[in-house]
């Protein structure tokens, strides 16, 4: 006997309308699950999961429904507003600024930003700051970080330049395999027309930004804003004085910082060193 499908609820979120309006598109078109699955190369059991809303659709899944279907941008649409509801409530003023930034500069004491992690990377983290997360849970986390980095592949992206602690590129995140694919990843966007990665060598010694994370963002208005976060807790700075003082930091930091150049060189040093 054929199994009843789940009962959608696409007035709930943007998520659950894409699922349903998934699912009426597929029906519509006389597909199965498993003919849609051949045709879009993901499993029947992950597209069956989006229709219900349990998982956040990947970040290129939207543009292969809207050419099988023939829907233009309609599903890109949907997914530039649903991606947005995996996430919690207090990152999500940081993430819609982050998404009109024309300019990105970011430091990281500890981890890669999230704006560049790789899907081994993003796994790892969020496997060891969450042991007691289902497997789909964390496929649930990792889709939704990922999801964040079509800003970087956009028409217009934004300049981003990062500084990296030296911590960062020798802590082993994930395994050999997994960080030497992270570390290849930065080496790629070290010097481009819309990025620059610096690593801040532990020889420059103490500084102002040691204790996290720090992103600063410059708006189409000129306006600039700041986001500060430590292990569990972001802010969202926008008092003009303050973002001014965390700029300086940051600036300080990059005079500081290996140039571009000297930065791949480093990192590729870090993969070929032996384990």
């Amino acid at each position: 006997m054929a199994r009843t499908p789940r009962k959608l609820t696409p007035d709930r979120s943007a998520r659950h309308l894409f699922g349903a309006d998934l699912r009426h598109r597929r029906e519509a078109a006389g597909m199965t699950l498993e003919k849609l699955a051949e045709v879009v190369c993901y499993s029947r059991s992950h597209l069956a999961r989006i229709e219900t809303a349990e998982h956040v659709p990947p970040p290129d899944l939207p543009a292969r429904l809207d050419e099988v279907f023939g829907t233009g941008e309609h599903f890109a649409r949907l997914y530039a507003i649903a991606r947005h509801e995996v996430h919690p409530d207090k990152y999500r003023r940081f993430m819609e600024l982050q998404a009109q930034a024309r300019v990105i500069d970011e430091y990281a004491a500890h981890v890669v930003p999230g704006l560049v992690q790789t899907e081994g990377y993003a796994r790892a983290l969020f496997r060891v700051s969450n042991p007691k997360a289902s497997p789909d849970a964390i496929e649930e986390m990792v889709a939704a970080r990922l999801s964040r980095q079509v800003l970087l592949t956009a028409e217009a992206p934004p300049d981003l330049s990062i500084i990296l602690d030296e911590a960062v590129i020798r802590r082993p995140v994930g395994g050999p395999a997994v960080m030497r694919a992270q570390l290849v990843s930065l080496v790629e966007l070290v010097d481009t027309a819309t990025t620059t990665v610096q690593v801040l060598p532990f020889e420059h010694g103490e500084h102002a930004l040691m204790s996290g994370a720090l992103t600063l963002m410059t708006l189409d208005d000129d306006t600039n804003v700041a986001y500060v976060e430590s292990i569990a807790t972001g802010s969202l700075i926008e008092d003009p004085e303050t973002v001014s003082a965390r700029r300086r930091s940051y600036d300080l930091l990059r005079a500081y910082a290996l140039s571009p150049s000297k930065s791949a060189a480093f990192i590729r040093a870090v993969m070929e060193a032996p384990s």
